[in-house]
């Protein structure tokens, strides 16, 4: 690898030629500062392993989780206030204490009459709709036409359907069953009192949760930010546009990764292409303001495989180095500043996928107070075959009470998990017809929040 291979785009004219031969003697050796480098063409550095310790799948997710926590005890994010129209999948800050008795006056439950007193009543000429002020009180035999939602006029009895009552020639009221008191009255304070509280703060923004703060008076909620989260896309071999040709692929990650990480409850704040320039990796990591950065591919240990070397420059702590997964075993995590992770994604597509579900997803739910979603099992209708030594993630669809694994599952491949709905985490070894897996839904085909895009 020469100085000018660490070169391309804008930065071939500010990045220093001496410190571009520097990082090449990295890349061809020298230990980074976290743990056990990658193994490197030239051999192991003095006195370490040839080869890393990868980290197991289950303690890669739980260490994530634990770097994400670290950060909301030491940063203390501070709540943000957000209008209701932007609030949706985000994470309650504060109680939602009602500001209002709900419903806040008697309302009819449904169309008919306000009647008052035994019948047959006496029908009014005025009804009562919803949206008007307080109606005159009835008096006993009387009646009036109300729409549901409407002011109950004071000293109604009850509310009598518009299907259980009927009118005879001279225009009396009479019920065609039993009328109970306080039928179909909707009694203000039924479901709160002002200052109750209907939710705690945790609880996550749902469309429901919408429509309960606005019923109870709010315009904006209190909420955990969105972790801000930056895409850096590497790869000379990338194209943006059109069919792949004369050794040049499409970028298939660089328009995925955006809206699914929205869907873990990030805010994507860019999305740049950097090719294979290591220079150009270093100058976006040091200078990101981003909680998250996500980078994909130059995670191994090729000659233009960028990132390993540059977070050792800079002095990043590698928190994982490699997963006991399949596909996307050379994912990474490292520490970049005291409030700030890079994740570093496999450049395959589904081995990206795996690592932003092994690694992206437990450390955005954390930053984001997400509660972490129930785990569950289905049996596997077919076989899944596995890897002998690490955990294998398979596209999977579901029907039924069980799991059918998919075809198209290999590193590079995106048609099998484009049809699925959810990976099925297959034992070391594989698993037989009928086994229980454990199974991680994708966030377009899971119930809730999860579906939300934006």
């Amino acid at each position: 690898m020469t100085a000018r291979s660490l070169r391309s785009g804008e930065d071939a004219e500010e990045f220093d030629v001496e410190e571009a031969l520097a990082l090449v003697k990295e890349d061809n050796g020298a230990a980074h500062r976290a743990s056990a480098p990658p193994p490197q063409a030239s051999g192991p550095a003095p006195g370490r392993h040839a080869h890393h310790k990868a980290t197991p799948w289950a303690e890669a997710r739980a260490t994530a989780a634990r770097a994400a926590r670290a950060v909301t005890r030491s940063a203390r994010r501070a709540p943000v206030s957000v209008r209701l129209e932007d609030a949706l999948g985000l994470t309650l800050a504060a109680p939602l204490d009602a500001l209002t008795d709900l419903p806040s006056f008697n309302t009819s439950a449904m169309d008919g009459w306000a009647v008052a007193g035994p019948g047959p009543w006496a029908v009014r000429d005025e009804g009562v709709l919803a949206g008007h002020a307080e109606p005159a009180p009835l008096t006993d035999g009387e009646a009036a036409r109300i729409a549901t939602g409407a002011r109950i006029p004071p000293d109604t009895t009850a509310v009598l359907r518009s299907e259980h009552g009927q009118t005879d020639e001279k225009g009396r009221l009479h019920a065609t069953r039993e009328v109970v008191h306080g039928q179909d009255i909707r009694p203000r304070g039924q479901e709160c009192r002002s200052g109750d509280q209907l939710l705690p703060p945790g609880a996550l923004v749902t469309p429901a949760v919408l429509g309960l703060a606005a019923a109870a008076g709010y315009d904006t909620l209190t909420a955990v930010p969105r972790p801000r989260v930056e895409v850096l896309v590497l790869g000379d071999e990338l194209l943006t546009e059109g069919a792949p040709r004369d050794g040049l692929i499409r970028d298939a990650l660089g328009p995925m990764l955006p809206p699914w990480l929205r869907a873990l409850g990030a805010e994507v704040t860019a999305v740049r292409r950097l090719g294979d320039s290591a220079a150009a990796l270093r100058k976006a990591v040091t200078g990101s303001a981003a909680d998250v950065i996500v980078t994909t591919g130059g995670t191994a240990a090729g000659p233009v495989d960028h990132v390993h070397p540059v977070l050792g420059r800079i002095g990043a702590e590698l928190l994982v180095d490699g997963v006991k997964v399949r596909p996307g075993h050379p994912m990474l995590l490292a520490r970049t500043k005291e409030n700030q992770h890079l994740v570093g994604l496999p450049g395959n597509p589904l081995a990206a996928v795996s690592g932003l579900l092994t690694l992206a997803e437990p450390l955005l739910r954390t930053l984001a107070a997400r509660p972490a979603p129930e785990p569950y099992t289905l049996p596997l209708r077919d076989e899944a075959h596995g890897h002998p030594y690490d955990t294998r993630l398979v596209p999977v669809v579901l029907r039924g009470d069980s799991a059918v694994p998919l075809h198209y599952n290999g590193p590079a491949m995106l048609r099998g998990i484009a049809a699925a709905d959810a990976l099925a985490v297959v034992p070391p070894g594989g698993a037989r017809p009928g086994q229980e897996a454990e199974l991680l839904d994708l966030p377009w085909a899971s119930a809730g929040i999860g579906v939300c895009f934006t």
